[in-house]
């Protein structure tokens, strides 16, 4: 690894997560118009996207859908109350 290359530590659930959002973002007219607000951001997603998918077998396993509720879940679990909306009060 050279110098200017950077590595990311991602878990299998985290990853998974990761490439199946990033594949819908990248479909998405809303999300295009943002990154193109500055174009360079385009060159990380694309490699992280890139290296997700062909890293991830499971992208392309008959249960991929339940893999990948299943990592949402977890991931979710992990978290706590991050990210949840306030409740009412």
């Amino acid at each position: 690894m050279s110098e200017d290359d950077f590595t990311i530590k991602l878990t299998r659930d985290q990853a998974l997560v990761l490439s199946d959002w990033l594949d819908r973002m990248e479909a998405n007219e809303q999300f295009d118009r943002l990154v193109n607000e500055d174009r360079a951001v385009w060159s990380p997603i694309l490699q992280i996207s890139g290296t997700l998918d062909k890293s991830l077998g499971e992208i392309f396993m008959h249960d991929y859908t339940a893999r990948l509720e299943g990592a949402r879940e977890r991931l979710k679990d992990s978290l706590g109350d991050l990210g949840r909306p306030p409740a009412d009060l």
